[in-house]
């Protein structure tokens, strides 16, 4: 049944993957459904269309703003092992903003790292695979060696510290109330995306 099992979720995968865009058209994406007032998702909702159009302006300034420091870039470069970076997402995703441009930074900086984007509603078997906490949280960035199809590791739906924020604030309030929401905006444009690139970079060690 085990055997089955990894068969079927290969095919999950492999179906995902064909339908799979590159980080340019799924920028492209985002900013024509702005343009539309719209977003990706099953629901249309003029929130969620809001989302898609603030998170539109914020990938726009990480795309130009992220930077990787030279010793984390040699490790990147190091990196020799052809793998994919499928990651799932949706366009209203706060965290998602923060994340998938950043994403995209260190993919770039080595050809063995394909980078592809699905988005949650239309993959939801795919999603259904990589829960956190039973929950369907995004981005969640899924490592695929591309010689054996194998999910060698994973990452999301934030980095380490910005979960350890969630969960302790959980812990001590029970839920994640608006205020809290903003501290972690406010908390992910201090950090300008190291603790991201920190945590892809452990995935290719």
């Amino acid at each position: 049944m085990k055997v089955l099992d990894t068969l079927m979720i290969n095919d999950i995968i492999s179906e995902s993957l064909e339908k799979g865009t590159t980080y340019s058209d799924y920028r492209t994406l985002v900013s024509d459904l702005v343009e539309d007032n719209s977003t990706t998702g099953n629901e249309k909702t003029e929130a969620l269309a809001n989302y898609t159009m603030l998170n539109d302006r914020r990938m726009k300034r990480w795309d130009k703003t992220v930077k990787v420091s030279d010793e984390i870039k040699t490790k990147i470069e190091g990196f020799n092992k052809k793998v994919t970076w499928l990651v799932i997402t949706e366009s209203w995703c706060g965290d998602a903003a923060h994340i998938v441009p950043v994403i995209n930074k260190v993919a770039e900086l080595n050809d063995n790292i394909d980078y592809k984007v699905v988005l949650r509603d239309e993959n939801d078997a795919l999603m259904s695979q990589f829960l956190t906490n039973g929950g369907k949280a995004i981005p969640k960035l899924i490592m695929i060696d591309n010689d054996t199809n194998e999910v060698i590791n994973t990452f999301g739906p934030r980095p380490l510290v910005a979960t350890n924020m969630v969960l302790d604030y959980k812990a001590k309030h029970g839920q994640l109330t608006p205020e809290f929401k903003e501290d972690l905006q406010r908390w992910y444009n201090k950090d300008k995306g190291q603790s991201t690139v920190e945590d892809l970079v452990s995935l290719l060690s």
